[in-house]
């Protein structure tokens, strides 16, 4: 009598983390993102690891989500994972200001954005 099951979003060999209001602009988050891509996901972990930007922290948080989620909810081999997209999207933006000479108001935006990251297990080839 209950309702059916929502489908999948991805395919049965992917899992996916969403990580959203991340305080940076999407464009910094998003050369975080192309460090990663199509990597192996034990080796984008390292360089996310070792690298210098402020947001490659929770970039790192949101991709063992992935493989968290790859390895308890799907049942799939960690070893065999490799990051198969990581794409940002724009999220709200705070807009403040400060005053400025001659009467106006100088704008100060301050953008939030999100990331997705996709985990895909390939097999091997020997």
């Amino acid at each position: 009598m209950g309702k059916d099951k929502n489908p999948r979003r991805v395919a049965d060999n992917e899992a996916m983390a969403k990580l959203r209001m991340l305080r940076t602009s999407p464009q910094k988050l998003n050369l975080v993102a192309q460090l990663i891509r199509g990597k192996k996901v034990e080796r984008a972990l390292t360089d996310l690891t070792f690298s210098k930007k402020r947001i490659s922290d929770d970039v790192r948080k949101c991709l063992q989500s992935a493989i968290a989620n790859a390895e308890n909810n799907h049942g799939l081999d960690v070893d065999e994972l490799v990051v198969a997209e990581a794409y940002v999207g724009k999220n709200l933006v705070m807009k403040r200001g400060r005053p400025r000479a001659r009467g106006r108001f100088g704008r100060i935006n301050k953008p939030f954005s999100e990331i997705t990251i996709k985990v895909r297990q390939i097999e091997e080839q020997a």
